[in-house]
């Protein structure tokens, strides 16, 4: 236990100097930059400090070592998400490439698949976003419309996706479509790799409360991928949807965590310095803040079930930015002006509004964690 513990930590301080002695000189204003809400953030120059990450080594560290990465052990993963985000370094362009899609591709990639798509991602030359959710399909992932056919050696989509990250930077989605004609739910779904930059493909920003445009519209008709770009079997697409939104919820939000506790403290020197700290009201909420927080490290390190854990730090968010504007009071209706004038708690308050919607609202959480793990009876569907 102590030459593992030991070992960690050398890796912790491995990460930790690098970070020091590389966050500065052309790096040094990116600090605090980037992240939900603020993705317009000097997106070029976080794109070149994470090809610098990646030209050091630092990017995938927990893929295994034969596709690119370090091999990390889940607790030095940790190590690097936390002294990442204490390092208040900027907020990473490539997650959906490297957190998500790149271990999908690791776990159930051919070998064709993993030789063309994870070097890209590892180097950040190639960014991807996630084609899941559509109107009125978007927490009932099992209603998706989207269809492909295969014509020849070619897979042809139409349809159209919504809430799509960063998909107005990226150069792949990875596409859930129904490629069986009449199959329902999740059955005759296939997991497909499009490329981006191809007619038949048009994004659209949609402009968020906070004024950004960092998810986007994405229309479908006509665009086409090779046909051996479909991951797992046509059909299975479920199967390896799932596994992806598994991934979406691993170590790296120990590092989310990090910035939520600096919110919080930064809250609480404000509470401080206007008096607010002074209303018993306003009090309390700050104590059970902290105590939410506190409990949610213990359930991340504990290995709480995905779901929980997406309730728990989506509502506890959204409460933060709820308090920070009863902890500025009357200030927090006035705005310094357009069309991003807004100050950091006004732009919590407006961004945290989605976490409770994004990467799986809480409705559905709840019925997951009804049906799958407490296994009261299925919600009827149509």
């Amino acid at each position: 236990m102590g030459s593992a513990t030991s070992s960690v930590e050398v890796f912790r301080t491995e990460v930790r100097d690098w970070l020091e002695e590389h966050l500065g000189g052309t790096f040094a204003g990116l600090r605090g930059l980037g992240g939900p809400g603020r993705e317009h953030e000097a997106f070029a120059e976080r794109l070149a400090w994470e090809r610098h990450m990646a030209a050091h080594g630092w990017t995938c560290v927990g893929w295994p070592k034969e596709f690119g990465g370090r091999g990390a052990s889940i607790e030095e993963q940790i190590a690097f998400h936390e002294e990442y985000a204490l390092a208040d370094a900027p907020a990473r362009v490539n997650h959906i490439g490297e957190q998500l899609l790149g271990p999908t591709l690791v776990a159930h990639g051919t070998p064709e698949q993993q030789a063309r798509f994870l070097p890209p991602i590892r180097a950040v030359t190639e960014l991807w976003c996630q084609g899941y959710s559509e109107p009125g399909a978007g927490s009932d992932l099992a209603g998706v419309r989207t269809r492909a056919t295969l014509d020849g050696d070619a897979w042809v989509v139409h349809g159209q996706k919504t809430w799509t990250s960063l998909a107005h930077a990226s150069q792949w989605c990875f596409v859930l479509a129904r490629t069986e004609p009449g199959s329902r739910r999740h059955a005759g779904l296939s997991y497909l790799l499009v490329p981006m930059d191809q007619e038949g493909v048009d994004v659209r920003p949609i402009t968020q409360l906070t004024g950004t445009s960092e998810f986007n519209e994405v229309f479908f008709d006509g665009a086409r991928t090779d046909a051996a770009h479909v991951v797992g079997a046509p059909g299975d697409g479920w199967r390896i949807a799932m596994a992806t939104l598994g991934f979406e919820r691993g170590v790296s939000t120990l590092g989310q965590q990090v910035g939520f506790r600096r919110e919080l403290e930064a809250l609480i020197g404000l509470a401080r310095s206007n008096g607010a700290l002074a209303d018993p009201l306003i009090r309390d909420r700050l104590i059970r803040a902290w105590s939410g927080l506190e409990a949610m490290r213990a359930g991340a390190l504990r290995g709480t079930e995905p779901s929980a854990a997406k309730l728990h730090w989506s509502h506890w968010h959204r409460d933060l930015g709820e308090l920070a504007m009863a902890v500025r009071g009357p200030a927090a209706t006035v705005t310094a002006g357009e069309p991003h004038g807004l100050d950091p708690w006004q732009r919590l308050f407006l961004f945290s509004r989605a976490d409770t919607v994004y990467a799986g609202s809480s409705e559905i959480q709840r019925n997951i964690i009804a049906e799958r793990v407490l296994g009261l009876p299925k919600e009827p569907r149509p």
